[in-house]
This record gives C-alpha cells, sequence and structure tokens, in this order.
C-alpha cells in the first residue's frame, strides 16, 4: 500500500469515526453548547465555535459571538493542520502563510486575527474536527488557558463518547428486549417443560408447559412430586432442580407429577447450574420431557413378557408328553410377540427421541445468545487501552507465542522458528505478542495440506525502524483480495476453517496504534508474508 492509499485508508478510517458519532446536522445540545461558552471566556475572546470536518465541508455545531454556518472545506482554517494532532495557536494569522490568504483572514468570510484551534482526536487517533476561539484583533494566550482550552478539548470528546455509548447502550437494551421476547416466545411455544430456579433454589420460571404439566393454570395450582413408583414422595432435596443446583448437572432423571383432578404425568428430566463470575452456581435450569406414554408402553410389553413366561411355564408343567409341541408353541408365540416388542420399543424411541432433539436445539438457541453484550466491548479493547511503550525483547515474545501455540502446531504438523536473531523494538510487549500470535495462528490455521506447514519470523531494521515479516507456505491470499484482508468482518472463504473476520483487523490496529504499517505479500514459493513495521521512538521519548 503506497503512501496515497494509506492517507485514503486514514481519511476512510477517520470519516467513518466521525459518522459513527453522528453528531453532523444534529443539535450540539445544552452541555456542548457551555463548554463552547466557558472556551470563549477562557481565552477572553468574543468568538469560539465546535467545528466538525467531513468529506466537503466544515460543519460549526455551535457557535459563541457569531451565526454559524457549514463551509466548504477548502476554505476551513481548522482543516488546515487539525490531522496532526497539535493545537494552533496564531497571535496574528496575517502573518502565517499557510493563513494569511484563507477567506475567513482575508474578509471573504470575517476578519480573523487572533485564532487558537484544539483538534479533537479520540483515543484511536481519528481527528473529528476542533475547538477554535478567534478574535478579529490580534491577541494572546498564557500557558494556563492553553491548558484549560486543552483540556476543554477532552471534555468535548467525552461528551462525544457518552452520546454514542448512550446511543449504543439503547440499541442494545432494544436488542436485549427482542431476543428476551424471542426467548419468551420459543419458551411458551415449545412442548417441553422448562423450570428455573436462582441460587437459592426458589423457582423464577415455569415456562406454558410446565405450567401445564404441574397443573398451575389452574385457580387450585397444586402438584406433589413422586418417585418413579408414584407412591413415594420426592424429597425437595431430591427435586432435579435442587441436584442441579447442587450437583451441577442431572441427566435423564425420572420423575411422577401428581395434580388434583388429572392423571399422574411421568417426566424424563435433565439440567444444570448456570455458573457466573468465579465459578459459583447462580442457579440452575431444567427441561422436562413427558414420557408417560412412551413409559406406559413400556409396561405393556413387560406384562405380556410375564404373561409369556407364565403361559410357557404352564405349558412345560402340563405333559412330558407334549413337551416338544410345547416347545414348538412357545417358539411360535416368541418369535412374533418378540418382533411386536421391538417395534413397540422403537416407538417409545420415538416418543423419547423427538422431544430430547427439542430440548437440545433449545439448549443451543440460549447458548449462541449469551456468546455478542460478553461482543457487543479487544477488537475494541485493542483499540481502547492506552499503548505502553517500552523496549520490548521480539524473542522473548516469539517464544512465549511459540509456546502457547505449541499444542496447536503439533497438531497440525507445523514448525514454526526464528528465521534469524529478533530484536528488541519499541513497543508494548502485551500488545506486540497479540499481533504476533494472531499472525502465526493464522499461517498454522489457513495451512497448504498437500505440504508440510513451516512458519518464519524475521526482523530486519529500516528507516521507518523494525519490518516484522511472519512467512508462511500455506494457501496463500489472492492479490485481487489482500486489500481487503485487514477490513473487519472480512472472510476469504480461503481453505476449510473458519473465522470472524476479526483478527486481521485487530493487527491492523495494533500496529497503526504504534504508527507503523502492515501489508501482506505473497512467499516465495508460494504462501502469505504479512510484514508491518514498528517505528523507533524519538531519544527525547525514551529518556
Amino acid at each position: 500500500m503506497d503512501l496515497a492509499e494509506r492517507l485514503s485508508e486514514r481519511e476512510r478510517l477517520r470519516l467513518a469515526a466521525l459518522h459513527e458519532y453522528r453528531l453532523l446536522d444534529a443539535p450540539a445540545g445544552d452541555e456542548l453548547e457551555a463548554v463552547v461558552r466557558v472556551a470563549a471566556t477562557v481565552a477572553r475572546v468574543p468568538h469560539a465555535t465546535l467545528n466538525l470536518i467531513d468529506e466537503n465541508r466544515q460543519c460549526q455545531l455551535t457557535t459563541v459571538g457569531f451565526d454559524g454556518a457549514d463551509s466548504d472545506r477548502a476554505d476551513s482554517m481548522c482543516a488546515v493542520r487539525f490531522e496532526s494532532g497539535h493545537f494552533t495557536y496564531l497571535p496574528d494569522a496575517r502573518l502565517d502563510p499557510d493563513y494569511r490568504n484563507n477567506p475567513w483572514v482575508t474578509g471573504v468570510l470575517s476578519d480573523v486575527r487572533f485564532y487558537a484551534s484544539f483538534p479533537l482526536v479520540t483515543p484511536e487517533g481519528h481527528a473529528l474536527g476542533s475547538l477554535c476561539v478567534f478574535d478579529t484583533e490580534p491577541g494572546e494566550l498564557d500557558d494556563v488557558q492553553i491548558e484549560r482550552l486543552k483540556d476543554l478539548a477532552q471534555i468535548i470528546l467525552a461528551l462525544f463518547e457518552r452520546r454514542r455509548q448512550a446511543r449504543i447502550n439503547a440499541e442494545l437494551a432494544a436488542l436485549a428486549e427482542e431476543r428476551q421476547r424471542w426467548t419468551d416466545t420459543l419458551l411458551e411455544t415449545i412442548d417441553v417443560a422448562v423450570v428455573a430456579a436462582d441460587q437459592n433454589g426458589q423457582v423464577t420460571l415455569f415456562n406454558r408447559a410446565a405450567r401445564e404439566w404441574h397443573g398451575l393454570d389452574d385457580a387450585v395450582g397444586r402438584y406433589e412430586l413422586f418417585e418413579t413408583d408414584g407412591r413415594t414422595p420426592l424429597p425437595p432435596e431430591r427435586t432435579p432442580l435442587r441436584r442441579a443446583l447442587r450437583e451441577g448437572t442431572v441427566k435423564d432423571v425420572e420423575m411422577i407429577i401428581k395434580r388434583p383432578g388429572r392423571e399422574p404425568l411421568q417426566v424424563s428430566v435433565s439440567g444444570r447450574s448456570l455458573i457466573g463470575p468465579g465459578g459459583v452456581a447462580q442457579g440452575a435450569v431444567v427441561a422436562m420431557n413427558d414420557v408417560t406414554s412412551a413409559r406406559a408402553q413400556q409396561r405393556v410389553i413387560e406384562e405380556a413378557r410375564r404373561e409369556l413366561a407364565a403361559a410357557n411355564a404352564d405349558l412345560r408343567r402340563s405333559n412330558a408328553d407334549l413337551s416338544n409341541f410345547a416347545g414348538a408353541v412357545s417358539h411360535d408365540l416368541v418369535a412374533p410377540l418378540t418382533s411386536v416388542g421391538g417395534y413397540l420399543e422403537l416407538i417409545g424411541d420415538e416418543v423419547d427421541g423427538r422431544p430430547a432433539q427439542w430440548a437440545e436445539s433449545a439448549s443451543r438457541a440460549v447458548t449462541r445468545m449469551r456468546d455478542l453484550i460478553r461482543s457487543l466491548l479487544g477488537y475494541a479493547q485493542a483499540g481502547s487501552a492506552p499503548v505502553r511503550r517500552v523496549t520490548a525483547d521480539l524473542a522473548e515474545l516469539f517464544e512465549q507465542v511459540r509456546v502457547d501455540l505449541r499444542p496447536a502446531a503439533e497438531a497440525a504438523g507445523a514448525t514454526v522458528e526464528a528465521g534469524g536473531p529478533l530484536p528488541c523494538v519499541d513497543g508494548d510487549p502485551v500488545l506486540i505478542r497479540q499481533l504476533l500470535q494472531n499472525l502465526i495462528g493464522n499461517a498454522v490455521k489457513y495451512r497448504d495440506p498437500s505440504r508440510a506447514c513451516r512458519v518464519t519470523v524475521t526482523a530486519e531494521h529500516g528507516p521507518a525502524g523494525w519490518t516484522v515479516a511472519v512467512a508462511d507456505n500455506g494457501l496463500g491470499i489472492p492479490p485481487e483480495q489482500r486489500h481487503r484482508v485487514f477490513e473487519m468482518f472480512t472472510r476469504l472463504g480461503i481453505g476449510a476453517a473458519g473465522g470472524h473476520g476479526i483478527g486481521l483487523s485487530t493487527c491492523w490496529r495494533i500496529v497503526e496504534r504504534h504508527g507503523g504499517d502492515i501489508r501482506v505479500d505473497e512467499s516465495p514459493g508460494g504462501g502469505t508474508t504479512v510484514l508491518f513495521t514498528l517505528p523507533e521512538r524519538d531519544r527525547s521519548e525514551q529518556g
């Protein structure tokens, strides 16, 4: 990716960040207006504005001392230097060659003389616009004023973020409510009884089937639980729900539910405890399948078998002279009854299995929802934690990654090695380790099954700092798709391994936050080489 492409990509990401806040053409609100008024007071000037810069224009979100309006980005004073991230301070704009011919200075749009602009830069490094104070007369700021104006710019960013988080929280709440409605509808629709309890064993959920089976859908609302003999009451501590809470899991435990005025119901129960933070059980849930008919069929079969055994005994006792005849009769009776019994058992299995599959499907659906509320919070973390730039031993980090990935590498028959000595680099050791782990893990994951997998890590020093290469002999990435691999949720469909399309995007973000760049090339002989640079810090920063 050449410089122009990188600049275009950075601008695309900057605009995406700006539009994510949804501030353009929206009311500023009392808080932002108050901050801009305070900025004018701190600077002791009559004019202040909060400017946002999009693709083509400067949007004055709120102003003090004049009526704000949109103007072309090319005419904006704030757009000249805001992407540098440094504040601009001009006691007299007529004396600065970058500003003296600007229409805001020349009198076309205004007669700005004193001018100070404080860029609004997100933690990810995206410049959204600036907090600007100005006057039509030359002026100056002291150090205290500058620091307070910088503070106000940070307050504005915090208000932007709070507004964005409030919107996201509202969207997540709506999504959670929708999913809850879906879950409630599912639980009320399925013909499987679901019962849940809290950590104290108090029942918190009876779905429709559970209410019907326990007789809770009528005015009486009483039920009793028994062992499968139908006579022995089931002690509270032996109920499947309490056992699941206490033991962690129960499977295919049977009991009988007796309800006033209704036939007893025999159910098969499976469930497990719900584990919260720290491994502490927060409750339990069980699913019940109605096996009354299946057990009745089994009893019919057992009764038939007992009757057959009795008949055979009578035949054996009848007459020794008829023993051969009795044996033949016995054979002729047993064979068809065994066949009938097999078919009845198949019917019983069908009755047992279908509800079990429903319960399993319901369980899989609940498992899939808990995993997007634990997303919608690295990729973000990889971009939200501050970069701790220190001297990091790349060789040591590589060895740690190789140990972490050893089981996967051995299972794949992969060789992971350094192609030479690895240096010490400037960067955040935690993020660099994550970067290496993602790249090496990808290389092993997308290996070429037709040859032994080999992954090599090398480093070379150059004007831009250290360039680290992770090369493999895997499936490779077609040239026309290489520019897409660092985009969020991009999955190229290469090989049988699946993924979420987040790993390489996270790698790009880590490198970008270190001030470097990352690109994909082809390995000699086939495969993929990912190269990323880690710039060196200035000596003044290292002191």
